[in-house]
């Protein structure tokens, strides 16, 4: 009887053994299962956050190899629609941008995560900076012993909304003709997308850019906050907003699209053509998860919109309708 008592022991201690050998084998699998390249498209103002956030989630799975590559936002959009380059993840600036320029033909759906804000952006070397206020902040940028850069309208969302803030602050301070005037001054400064324009910037070459407040604060540079009737940061001015407007360049060079004001909204998404979906999959949920890709973005200064309304709820994958809101009626 204690023979059999004691076989039955070893036998049982020998199933646990291979049992749980099986679920460490299991559990070694999932945490190795990501693997291959994983290519994303991300606007400029997102180089810093981006390199973090991939940082932080290459950690969790070291099998994928993480290829980030800047640029505006639209014209990420374009590198997809009239380049046929392939990519797994595309975040832009704008949120429009995907919703215009990408879906349905490119992209099913869009998720919003992040806001931001514009402002005038300097150093201490740049010419009256000691002067600079939210009053005559725009007579200083129109005198003619000043340099002011802005970043391309037809290629990144940070040059329309210059045009767009250079209108709104017109309306604000009753300035007729401000907004051409600022539009039209030194546009051999113009760059295709915001962050081309601190190298000028810090090599003294122009004293003030229009950029977003979340670069300034990332490359610990000066900024003067502008009213929320301008900025475009509050939604609670989204008809003020609204009233302005700007003509930029659409899917193809002979259409054009009318971009209209709105407060600021980032966006998402796995393009159609995605070579390794699965882990693209993995990667966005990462970046909208709070203690993970929004506690990074946060951190350097933008404010995360998850969960967020957005028209292609219905399209979003199931693992991430979570991080988005069916518009309400």
């Amino acid at each position: 009887m204690k023979k059999i008592i004691i076989s039955a022991i070893i036998l049982l201690s020998l199933l646990s053994a291979q049992a749980g050998a099986q679920v460490s084998a299991i559990y070694q699998e999932d945490i190795h299962s990501l693997s291959g390249d994983l290519i994303i498209f991300h606007a400029g103002s997102l180089s810093i956050p981006m390199k973090e956030i991939a940082a932080a989630f290459k950690q969790q799975n070291p099998e994928v190899n993480i290829m980030l590559e800047a640029a505006g936002s639209v014209e990420c959009a374009r590198k997809i629609t009239e380049l046929n380059r392939r990519c797994d993840v595309m975040a832009s600036a704008d949120y429009a941008v995907i919703d215009k320029l990408l879906i349905p033909k490119y992209a099913d759906w869009n998720i919003h995560f992040a806001s931001n804000e514009m402002a005038i952006v300097f150093t201490e070397k740049s010419r009256k900076s000691k002067e600079i206020n939210k009053i005559n902040w725009y007579r200083i940028m129109l005198d003619a012993d000043i340099q002011i850069g802005r970043a391309d309208p037809n290629l990144d969302p940070c040059g329309y909304r210059s045009v767009l803030v250079s209108k709104l602050a017109e309306k604000y301070y009753d300035q007729d003709g401000l907004a051409y005037r600022l539009m039209a001054k030194d546009k051999n400064n113009m760059r295709p997308k915001e962050t081309d324009l601190i190298a000028l910037l810090e090599t003294g070459n122009v004293d003030y850019i229009f950029l977003y407040r979340s670069v300034a604060e990332q490359h610990r540079l000066k900024y003067l906050l502008l009213p929320d009737e301008i900025n475009l940061k509050n939604p609670d001015f989204s008809e003020l907003y609204q009233t302005v407007s700007v003509e930029i360049n659409g899917k193809n060079p002979s259409e054009k699209i009318i971009q209209k004001g709105e407060s600021m909204v980032y966006g998402i998404t796995i393009p159609k053509n995605s070579p390794n979906a699965n882990v693209a999959t993995a990667f966005v949920k990462f970046i909208l998860t709070k203690d993970k890709g929004i506690m990074i973005l946060e951190k350097l200064g933008q404010p995360s919109v998850v969960p967020s309304n957005t028209n292609s709820f219905d399209n979003i994958p199931n693992d991430l309708k979570i991080f988005a809101n069916r518009p309400t009626i």
